[in-house]
């Protein structure tokens, strides 16, 4: 997804009804990024 005109990855963590509980956004998709958010 496109924030102020850059990509960025969208990490979610939802509830088991769908309901976004949290959210990380990021500018690299790799291993690390991933960590950072749990």
């Amino acid at each position: 997804m496109k924030v102020k005109g850059q990509w960025m990855y969208l990490y979610r963590a939802v509830d088991s009804e769908g309901n976004t509980i949290d959210f990380y956004l990021s500018k690299a998709r790799n291993k690390q990024a991933a960590k950072r958010f749990f």
